[in-house]
């Protein structure tokens, strides 16, 4: 009995602990829009350990990477945008870019390796 009491002890607060931390697991939110001559993309990692991270957008099978950026808090957003006027920091991409109104977004660690992602929809703007 007491072997069993122990095992299921343990097993709650593992239950518990993986709770926590999928409570804390890096979230990403993808936002993207198309014009005729225009292709812009957000992705904005949330829950981030500190650390430095990049973000890669995916559309058509077509990929642009970010350069590398720390996390302020527990934040890192990325701009991908095909406007001449662009903010700094923000990736150059084609106009075209985004292709069937479909972006992946990504949150990859200092190793490459992809920790969060998320595909959405476009919204196309005339």
């Amino acid at each position: 009995m007491r072997g069993n009491v122990s095992t299921a002890v343990t097993a709650g607060v593992a239950l518990l602990l993986g709770m926590f931390v999928t409570a804390d697991a890096a979230t990403v939110r993808v936002r993207c829009e198309t014009r005729g001559d225009r292709s812009k993309i957000s992705v904005d990692g949330n829950n981030l350990a500190a650390g430095s991270y990049t973000a890669r957008a995916t559309s058509g099978g077509v990929s642009a990477m970010s350069g590398v950026q720390p996390a302020v808090g527990d934040e890192a957003e990325f701009d991908f945008d095909s406007d001449n006027n662009q903010a700094a920091g923000t990736t150059r991409i084609g106009a075209s870019f985004i292709k069937s109104n479909t972006v992946l977004g990504e949150i990859l660690d200092a190793g490459g390796s992809p920790i969060a992602s998320s595909t959405v929809g476009c919204r196309a703007k005339n």
